[in-house]
């Protein structure tokens, strides 16, 4: 597998070697404290204390922890505070579709004026976000809409609101992210209302004929989302003919095996549906059908993403030619990636996954809203120095209101939004095929969970990641406990280096894989791991030789200052947008942005060290635990730069096509202040080379 993938892409993936040297570990140093690395867990047994996949099915490195066992803490349990305060937590009174009068989703015949994805796709995040926050306001909603829609199955098992598309084909689109929010209220609750729902409802779609079966374009290209919730069941249950429904649904969903081609190119679908071939790989065993997600990765990302912040540039749908770092991606798009990159983490052990989730997380999903999360906007891009209601087609493929911060607009996004901080925060700690822990997405926090011969600990994680080098992590055992702790070292990380209780542990830490300890742990045991961050340019020769720069996972862009205008929100809005006659814009008001100070500037780079170009501040860490502002940011760089005349904002209204580097300018040399990209809502983050 490991040489089949080399030879077939051109890009870096993991290794998939060094299970082996783990279990020599394991079985010959039972209790001692040891350190090696490994690119992954093994996977020749499975875990005793969580649900992972059963056979036929390919066996996990990595397994998810059930909702309850993550608490977040400091930064990300700030997002998830901004949302459960801001428009996450508040949509139902400003949304039209999540309206409880005429609503398809609670209504005993299915019907009604409102009633489709928003629901589910709103829910799904929603939900997780009450079971981990425990806030009971919305943890009462939550059930309140979940045992209306399982009370509403119907004898035969279909649920939802009933949608044909022409011939008598019911699109099942809908049901597809409501079932996502059955399981998670599973996970949660243990209700077992669920596991029989989903069965009677998995029986209904296996008897649908092949030629009315995921026939509709939504419903056809993300299929793949229909059969991670039949493996979900199988691997709770163990129906066997739930594996003849996986394999209906692979037969009828879009062919996302083409090796030059799309089964389509938009945006969101891309971000979502490329994983599908890798979901059936667990069935098949066929090694191509991994190959094939790898390779629509590589495919999108070739054509229009050589750009920085892990995304592509598709606007609502890509298109030739349309490659500038300024075409932009839906926030539901960014939200479907990380959503892919986590399924795809657990399900191949291959850490690259877990870099992608990082560098779309930190550098493009917090700048889609306000810094309060009370506004989104549909299309953000890497680089944007204007954020407003105009239409700027066709510079970008959408025509409206697509770059304004409106709550009340971006009908998708705005629902959909809410599972992207949520899905990392559920995503950040795993179980391992041994019994031990793997830490996946560093951020403060806790997980609680049982490890080794059953004995239930708790780890407290305190860092700034990625904003800062350092990782701390206190156990605390009911006694001594011998359980392996995984570390995750990530791609971009050159000697990394790791202690228990202040002594360093030898290890040769490499990029792309794990530390791996095995200890017999003792209550308070102390782990730092230590992963030096330093500056990179990163060279885009195939979009006009300009480059992005990072440090450590963050990539930076241009300060500039923004101008936050207020607007009605209610007038700038994309087409299909409605919203409660009663729903107030006094608390939920919607920006233009503007650029306040100049931004179409190149850096000077020394091309024999590029990172002596660049000097790294550190800033006190923001008292409010947001650090995804560029008033907060706890980390700047200092560059120089020029500034390039001729590099204006176009005819469409948007961030001119960049020049080709390098740039010859008379101008003089200009000390800039660079941020990183994630809290830069105007940026320019991939740069012209001036001389």
């Amino acid at each position: 597998m490991r040489k089949l993938l080399l030879t077939t892409f051109n890009f870096k993936i993991r290794k998939y070697a060094g299970s082996l040297m783990a279990l020599c570990f394991l079985s010959g140093a039972a209790g001692a404290q040891t350190a090696v690395f490994v690119s992954k867990p093994a996977s020749t047994t499975s875990n005793a204390y969580y649900v992972s996949n059963k056979a036929p099915l390919t066996a996990q490195s990595f397994v998810k922890l059930p909702l309850s066992a993550i608490k977040p803490g400091g930064w990300l349990k700030k997002q998830l505070e901004l949302q459960k305060d801001g428009l996450t937590g508040h949509l139902g009174e400003i949304s039209i579709w999540l309206t409880k009068t005429d609503n398809a989703w609670l209504n005993k015949d299915r019907k009604g004026k409102y009633g489709w994805e928003e629901l589910p796709y709103w829910l799904k995040g929603y939900g997780d976000i009450a079971y981990v926050l425990q806030d009971e306001r919305m943890l009462k909603d939550t059930k309140f809409w979940i045992d209306a829609v399982i009370s509403n199955q119907q004898p035969d098992g279909d649920f939802g609101p009933i949608i044909y598309k022409g011939d008598g084909k019911r699109d099942l689109w809908a049901n597809m992210p409501m079932l996502w929010c059955m399981q998670s209220y599973y996970e949660y609750s243990k209700d077992p209302r669920v596991l029989s729902f989903m069965s009677k409802y998995f029986k209904w779609e296996l008897a649908i004929p092949d030629d009315k079966f995921l026939q509709d374009y939504w419903e056809n290209s993300r299929g793949g989302d229909n059969m991670v919730s039949v493996y979900w069941l199988y691997n709770r249950t163990g129906e066997k003919w739930l594996l003849d429904l996986a394999t209906k649904i692979d037969r009828n969903t879009a062919n996302w095996r083409q090796k030059n081609n799309l089964p389509n190119w938009h945006n969101v679908n891309v971000a979502e549906c490329f994983r599908e071939p890798a979901t059936y790989y667990q069935q098949s065993h066929d090694a191509s059908d991994l190959e094939a997600t790898y390779n629509d990765f590589k495919l999108i990302r070739n054509i229009y993403g050589q750009v920085p912040g892990g995304m592509f540039g598709a606007d609502e749908n890509a298109r030739k030619g349309y490659d500038d770092p300024r075409q932009a991606v839906e926030t539901c798009g960014m939200v479907e990636q990380m959503t892919s990159d986590e399924f795809l983490l657990q399900s191949t052990g291959d850490t690259f996954w877990a870099d992608n989730c990082e560098d779309v997380a930190f550098n493009t999903f917090p700048a889609a809203f306000t810094s309060d999360y009370k506004a989104l906007r549909y299309l953000t891009a890497p680089n944007m120095v204007v954020s407003d209601n105009k239409d700027h087609s066709p510079g970008i493929a959408n025509t409206g209101p697509f770059l304004t911060m409106n709550p009340f607009s971006s009908r998708c996004c705005q629902h959909n939004h809410s599972a992207g901080w949520v899905y990392y925060a559920e995503n950040s700690w795993m179980a391992t095929a041994d019994n031990g822990l793997a830490v996946q997405l560093y951020s403060e926090g806790e997980v609680t969970a049982k490890v080794g011969n059953g004995a239930q600990v708790k780890l407290t994680e305190q860092t700034h990641y990625p904003f800062n080098d350092r990782v701390n992590f206190t156990i605390n055992t009911p006694g001594r406990v011998t359980f392996p702790l995984y570390l995750r070292i990530p791609a971009w990380c050159n000697g990394a280096s790791v202690s228990i209780n202040g002594k360093t542990v030898p290890v040769n830490a490499m990029p792309d894989g794990y530390i791996m300890l095995t200890n017999n742990w003792k209550n308070g045991d102390m782990v730092s791991l230590q992963l030096p961050m330093a500056l990179k340019v990163r060279e885009w020769n195939r979009n006009k030789n300009s480059v992005s720069v990072n440090y450590g996972p963050l990539t930076f862009s241009l300060k500039i200052a923004e101008n936050y205008v207020k607007i009605d929100a209610t007038t700038a809005v994309q087409g299909d947008s409605d919203w409660q006659a009663d729903a107030d814009q006094s608390k939920w008001p919607a920006y233009n942005i503007y650029p306040a100070s100049s931004w179409n500037y190149g850096l000077l780079v020394d091309t024999q060290h590029p990172e002596l170009s660049f000097k790294v501040i550190k800033k006190q860490w923001p008292k409010d635990d947001n650090p995804f502002t560029n008033v907060n940011a706890p980390i700047e760089l200092v560059a120089q730069g020029k500034q390039i005349p001729g590099w204006t904002i176009d005819q469409y209204g948007l961030c001119g096509i960049l020049p080709v580097s390098p740039v010859k300018t008379t101008e003089k040399v200009t000390k800039l202040t660079l941020v990183p990209m994630g809290g830069a809502r105007l940026r320019i983050s991939a740069f012209p080379v001036v001389e």
